[in-house]
């Protein structure tokens, strides 16, 4: 199979974009353009001093290479090294000569993605964005919570990567670069043979000078290199070459591929481990003291020793507590004080704020208890140092139980990215096509315009051109289709290297899950006031408690033994402070969202984000384009008939020579009519009649002198155009042809009507139950086409849709679109990408059918991968499902708050004695947002609501088929 050389797509199949960041690396100076160049409007300029000037100024600052200036455009254009100077820079030196300049034209716009650590909540999402927008030159940030990840468009003419990864930072979170711009097409290699710096300058230098290369990365410690590269220049095995010709004897170089853990699944794995083992380290200080303050003291005599006094009335068993609880708070539990100062710093709150002021409000009233105890020989309190520690341990094992259970969520895309094969069968090819030589060979060392073979049965490893054999090919892993799909010379796809139909699935589903659904809103906006509210919830709690108690207003007996009205009310605040839980709200729609479009890219539909999926959920009308996406797009004679006694044979030959000149799909499925005739009659196939004066007719059909006559092949308004009498048989026939949903075309020669061929483009089997199951659903269907009425109000009945809007063009039916929008109405359009484009733009959800090309994918809010109508309720249905957990999602996390709140607030504990303590408030709010994710998880059981069975294609003599190359 040769690949498309297309030079405008990038290779490998799938990037490494998870690579890891090497450990020390030593970067070429190649990392980035060596130059740039940006363009100002300046005013002021009057004559050529003043550019001369202008020139002077600028022409003095470091890293300015070349100026020009057009004091009668009142431009200037500057060329310089982004490494010494910022557009930025050059603009103000030019202010400072009293002329004034406009805003940058034709700003460049990089993109790049980076991975964020240390995110808990909605609330960091939005810091890290207020963070990125307050960067000058960025235009647009987006944080993805669940995929932790952020996508920033910016001007690297004013900023940098480096600048957004320390804003980010110096809002309190971690940060580090997963792919920027183009650089995509990178290759990481194990070198063996290199011995000293000499070794690694040469083999550095050789590479820096292959035409191609833009980056060379060295890690040191690992003997490993990274090379950034453009797939239509160069390519990884002359590189391994180059690498390997570099050495002087006796030295030898060796380069192997080299594949570094991805970076997300080592971060992931790391965090994992980091609050299991914080957890567990928690418990060894946790339980010792959960034992001596709740266990041991109510199993005498053995806990009698915990009352021994040391001095006045500290006793052992507060200063073991004491002891044990500390490195739990202030070691183990740091990072709750680090995420809370970096959250007040930037001017919002966290989660992170509630645990700290909870575990410091129970931990130093204990240490004030000690003070006290310590100092009074008649004092006597109960400290609350149990609390704050099995408040850290719960809360770091809700952590640890969410991590766990996110990293679940993209386990349907971490599946797409391993479909492409390890390994391919590389061909060498004489001149006339004769097989040299065969080697297997990795996939990430195929080159463009590489000849690979593929054995009935194996995995495709790129998209390529058919060149010779034919098999059937199962590409049910990209577009859900069963049945198998026959392959011949001349096919070919769409996309190469990192455009491949997979690599554009994950390149969608990864846009989508950063993409924020308006459903979040709801969440974001109680995020802003949820912690402070529940802080004055919570001190208001204990005023609530404190002020009657010591005002004698409850009975003295609802006080617990060996605690006061302070400390009874002093928990019921903490309770109510560890209890609400802003996480919970912020998860319910990413993860769900994040899970849905993973399943629904491995189902063949892939949905470009939250806002499509929640407006899909939405419609209840859907309006179908007719040709490709009722019916198959293939159009083809179904039946013939002739008016005199020319022989048909002779009236398809007549009809074929004239349609022959033609592009149109009715003239396609004539001429391939033709030919299948010729061969029943045994003649040759290919053999066309000459033809002259040959003329297209718009909207009617075409002439040709084919063999002195006149052909006149197309509709009842060329026959009138040419004054060719139709008979009364001609017209019987055509209406006939019109009302079983076929386009009658009209043949004349001489102007005489000789016959007629009937072209039909059959219906998809199963449009009928789409149809009818969409009905079903609540969802009215509408068919808009640009053919005649006669045969859209045909296939209409055929399928089931009673109304009809035909002889329209793209942008009317764009037009109709709008008229049913203005009614209420929210409406889906479902269209081939193509001619529909308009249409699918203005739709509320647009659908394009087909397997990804570029039109689709731009104008579709919706892709579906394979041609079945069945997606159709697929999508809409995914989409109901997914804001119906969303909602689900919600009523867990704002239902647990609205009752966990007042419960650890005492509201039943007058009633029924029933009270939250602390440390079990703690464990609740860690239940709850595991609960959200498990529920979003539950999404990946979804199965289609409606199956259509395939007609198994038959396989080939023998293994099912010849070799493809």
């Amino acid at each position: 199979m040769e690949r498309n050389g297309e030079s405008h797509l990038k290779e490998p199949l799938l990037h490494a974009a998870d690579g890891a960041s090497p450990a020390s690396a030593r970067v070429s100076p190649r990392k980035e353009r060596t130059t740039r160049k940006v363009m100002f409007n300046v005013r002021g300029m009057s004559c050529g001093s003043c550019a001369v000037s202008i020139e002077t100024v600028v022409a003095g600052l470091k890293g300015v290479e070349s100026i020009q200036v057009s004091t009668l455009q009142g431009q200037a254009v500057v060329q310089y090294s982004p490494e010494e100077t910022d557009a930025r820079t050059i603009k103000e030196a030019i202010e400072d000569i009293n002329f004034e300049v406009d805003e940058l034209q034709e700003q460049e716009i990089a993109v790049c993605r980076l991975r964020i650590k240390g995110m808990a909540c909605t609330s960091c999402s939005e810091s890290i964005e207020r963070a990125l927008l307050m960067v000058p030159g960025v235009k647009k940030a987006a944080v993805g919570l669940a995929l932790e990840e952020a996508k920033v468009h910016f001007d690297p003419n004013i900023t940098s990567r480096d600048l957004l990864i320390e804003a980010i930072e110096d809002a309190g979170f971690g940060a580090d670069l997963i792919s920027y711009g183009d650089d995509v097409n990178k290759m990481h290699l194990k070198l063996e043979g290199v011995s000293s710096p000499e070794d690694t300058k040469l083999i550095q230098s050789v590479l820096e000078t292959v035409e191609g290369v833009n980056n060379v990365e060295w890690d040191t410690s690992g003997q490993t290199v990274t090379v950034a590269y453009d797939p239509d220049v160069t390519g990884p095995r002359l590189l391994i070459q180059r690498i390997q010709d570099a050495a002087e004897p006796p030295k030898c170089f060796n380069a192997s591929l080299y594949s570094p853990p991805k970076q997300r699944e080592v971060e992931r794995h790391h965090e994992i481990m980091s609050y299991r083992n914080q957890f567990l380290w928690s418990c060894l200080f946790s339980v010792p003291v959960f034992l001596f303050a709740m266990v041991l003291p109510m199993l005498p005599p053995s806990g009698d020793w915990l009352f021994y006094k040391i001095y006045n009335n500290m006793t052992v068993g507060m200063l073991l507590r004491w002891l044990l609880c500390s490195p739990v708070q202030f070691i183990i539990g740091w990072r709750f004080y680090v995420g809370a100062y970096h959250a007040l710093k930037r001017g919002y709150s966290n989660m992170d704020v509630l645990v700290a002021l909870g575990t410091n409000a129970a931990y130093f009233y204990s240490v004030y208890i000690i003070v006290k105890a310590l100092t009074s020989d008649t004092f006597e309190g109960q400290d609350l140092f149990e609390t704050s520690s099995m408040l850290v341990s719960f809360i770091l094992l809700g952590k640890y139980l969410e991590v766990v259970a996110k990293g679940k969520t993209s386990d349907a895309l971490s599946k797409l990215t391993e479909l492409a094969p390890e390994t391919a069968v590389l061909l060498t090819l004489e001149k006339d096509g004769s097989v040299i030589s065969e080697v297997e060979i990795s996939t990430q060392l195929l080159q463009r315009n590489d000849f690979i073979k593929i054995v009935p049965g194996e995995k495709v490893p790129v998209d390529g051109v058919v060149i010779k054999g034919q098999s059937h090919v199962n590409e049910s892993m990209i577009t859900g289709e069963a049945r198998p799909i026959a392959k011949k010379p001349g096919d070919k796809a769409t996309h190469v290297g990192s455009e491949t139909a997979l690599s554009q699935i994950v390149q969608l589903v990864e846009a989508a899950q950063l993409a924020r659904a308006p459903v979040q809103r709801l969440a974001d906006k109680i995020s802003r006031f949820f912690v402070p509210a529940v802080v004055v919830a919570a001190f208001l709690t204990w005023l609530g408690w404190f002020i009657p108690g010591q005002l004698h207003l409850y009975p003295q007996q609802w006080i617990p033994k060996a605690m006061d009205s302070f400390e009874l009310a002093l928990q019921f605040g903490i309770s109510v402070l560890v209890v609400a839980c802003p996480c919970a709200l912020g998860l319910a729609t990413p993860t769900a969202v994040m899970v849905a479009t993973g399943k629904g890219a491995s189902l063949g539909v892939l949905i470009k984000g939250g806002n499509a999926l929640e407006k899909a959920h939405k419609i209840k009308t859907i309006i179908f384009d007719k040709t490709g996406t009722l019916t198959k797009g293939k159009p083809s004679v179904v039946q013939t008939k002739t008016f005199s006694k020319i022989p048909l044979l002779e009236l398809c030959d007549l009809t074929a020579s004239a349609e022959a000149n033609s592009e149109h799909p009715l003239s396609k499925a004539i001429v391939e009519y033709t030919k299948k005739l010729r061969e029943q009659y045994g003649s040759p196939s290919d053999h066309m009649m000459d033809s002259k004066d040959f003329e297209v007719h718009p909207g009617a059909g075409v002439s040709a002198n084919v063999e002195g006559k006149l052909v006149l092949v197309g509709n009842k308004r060329l026959m009138q155009e040419f004054e060719a009498p139709m008979s009364s048989e001609v017209e019987e026939y055509m209406s006939e042809m019109e009302d079983l949903a076929r386009t009658c075309v009209l043949v004349a020669i001489d102007r005489v009507i000789c016959g007629a061929l009937a072209v039909s483009d059959p219906l998809k089997p199963e449009a009928g139950r789409v149809i009818s199951h969409l009905s079903s659903m609540g969802i009215t269907s509408i068919m808009v086409t640009g053919d005649n009425w006669a045969t859209a109000k045909s296939i209409a009945k055929q399928v089931g849709i009673s109304t009809v809007f035909a002889e329209i063009d793209p942008v009317g039916k764009a037009e109709k679109i709008k008229d049913l929008q203005t009614q209420g109405l929210a409406v889906a359009m479902v269209g081939d990408g193509v001619n529909d484009s308009p249409a699918l733009a203005a739709a509320d959800v647009g659908m394009a059918i087909g397997a990804g090309t570029d039109v689709a994918i731009e104008a579709a809010d919706i892709v579906l991968m394979k041609s079945s109508l069945v997606d159709v309720i697929t999508a809409i249905d995914l989409s109901r499902k997914t804001l119906a957990k969303i909602r689900l999602n919600y009523v867990w996390a704002l239902g647990y708050n609205v009752l966990g709140m007042p419960i650890a607030a005492g509201v039943l504990f007058p009633f029924t004695g029933i009270r939250l303590p602390p440390w079990l408030a703690g464990a609740c709010m860690a239940a709850s947002s595991v609960s959200v994710v498990c529920s979003s998880l539950l999404l990946q059981l979804y199965k289609k609501p409606l199956h259509v069975e395939d007609v198994p294609i038959p396989a080939g003599p023998g293994d099912g088929g010849s070799n493809l190359v």
